[in-house]
């Protein structure tokens, strides 16, 4: 779990990516969640935007990513999802 500094700390460090990944009408497939683990695996740190024209609940889609790809869910600032997972090799130093 992050604490309420981390999680402050990942914002202010997230708020310059470009989000990698779309999900957009087809919602979470087997194919973009492999995706999004490759993207957390390589950054340790991404940005996920959800599409306007996606009907899913932006909070279901969010603990659906956190179970199956073991990440931490850092901050919601509207249709965008930051998301954070160590990796081996830390690139992020927490405080």
């Amino acid at each position: 779990m992050l604490t309420q500094k981390q999680k402050k700390y990942l914002k202010a460090q997230a708020h310059d990516l470009k989000p990698i990944i779309q999900i957009g009408k087809d919602g979470l497939s087997d194919n973009l969640l492999r995706t999004i683990d490759q993207g957390l695996s390589a950054h340790e740190l991404i940005k996920v935007s959800v599409l306007q024209n996606n009907n899913e609940v932006v909070e279901e889609l969010i603990l659906d990513i956190c179970s199956r790809n073991r990440c931490e869910f850092v901050f919601k600032i509207g249709r965008q999802l930051i998301f954070y997972r160590a990796s081996k090799n830390k690139k992020i130093t927490l405080p």
